[in-house]
C-alpha cells in the first residue's frame, strides 16, 4: 500500500501518483484515469470502457468482413 497526501493544484486539490504506481497503470501525463466507485472503497484504473466498445465494434466489422480484408490486405 501507498499513501499520498493530498496537494493544491490551482483552485482544486489533486494528488502525485508515485512513480511505481505511474508505472503500474501505465499512464503518462496527459492520460484519463477513471475512479469508480466499489463496495469497499474508489478503484483507480486506466482502463477506458469507451475505448473497449469501440474496439468490440470494431472486432464485429473485422469477423464480418474477415475475407474482404483479407483479399485488401494482398
Amino acid at each position: 500500500m501507498e499513501k499520498v497526501k493530498v496537494t493544491t493544484v490551482g483552485s482544486s486539490v489533486g494528488i502525485v501518483l508515485p512513480k511505481s504506481i505511474q508505472a503500474k497503470l501505465r499512464v503518462n501525463k496527459g492520460d484519463t484515469i477513471t475512479f469508480i466507485e466499489t463496495e469497499k472503497g474508489i478503484e483507480i484504473t486506466a482502463y477506458d470502457s469507451e475505448f473497449e466498445e469501440q474496439m468490440d465494434v470494431a472486432r464485429k466489422v473485422m469477423d464480418q468482413y474477415r475475407n474482404a480484408l483479407g483479399e485488401l490486405a494482398k
